[in-house]
């Protein structure tokens, strides 16, 4: 049996130690960890559930098997910050994230982020593509992700050409990128 040293641990050091540590915890509030554990994000505006809700939608919209998700994050954490000013935004998405998940439920008896084949996710997106959720995160992705330098690279795409003398000095016949696509 294992001993403790009782001059290093008493009451007081472990209240004091766990007290600071429940607190940083419910600062941090709503969290997202990645799948393979590599990124985090923090929704405090639109909570973690709506949070994945949107990631998994956003990976359905635009789907890259190549690209973590991460990236698809980075946009949603956008949303957040926007919803902590603007109350129409956050009551749309909670909204609209109810009634996504409701059909989920309702057609594959799961939640709509938590539905495997994507197959069935995008069934369900299709009948909401007249939402206003909907037309929101397909318009800001294309932006948002297919405008971020981080991504670029993953699709071969070495960026703008025009400071670098245009594409005729530059590539112009090298389109072996076309085969990743």
């Amino acid at each position: 049996m294992r001993l403790l040293n009782k001059s290093t641990i008493s009451r007081r050091t472990f209240l004091k130690t766990g007290t600071v540590t429940a607190l940083g915890l419910t600062i941090m509030g709503p969290m997202i960890i990645g799948k393979d554990k590599s990124w985090a994000a923090t929704f405090s505006n639109i909570g973690a559930d709506d949070a994945a809700t949107l990631i998994q939608m956003a990976r359905d919209i635009y789907p890259h098997d190549f690209l973590a998700d991460k990236y698809y994050a980075k946009v949603i954490q956008g949303y957040d910050s926007a919803a902590g000013k603007d109350k129409a935004l956050k009551s749309m998405i909670s909204k609209e994230c109810k009634k996504i998940n409701s059909a989920a439920k309702k057609k594959y008896k799961n939640n709509y982020r938590m539905i495997n084949r994507e197959v069935e996710r995008v069934d369900i997106l299709k009948s909401n593509t007249k939402s206003p959720l909907f037309a929101k995160v397909r318009g800001d992705l294309v932006v948002g992700l297919y405008n971020n330098k981080e991504v670029w690279p993953k699709f071969g795409y070495e960026g703008e050409s025009a400071s670098k003398g245009g594409y005729l000095n530059r590539g112009y016949n090298d389109i072996d990128w076309i085969n990743k696509v």
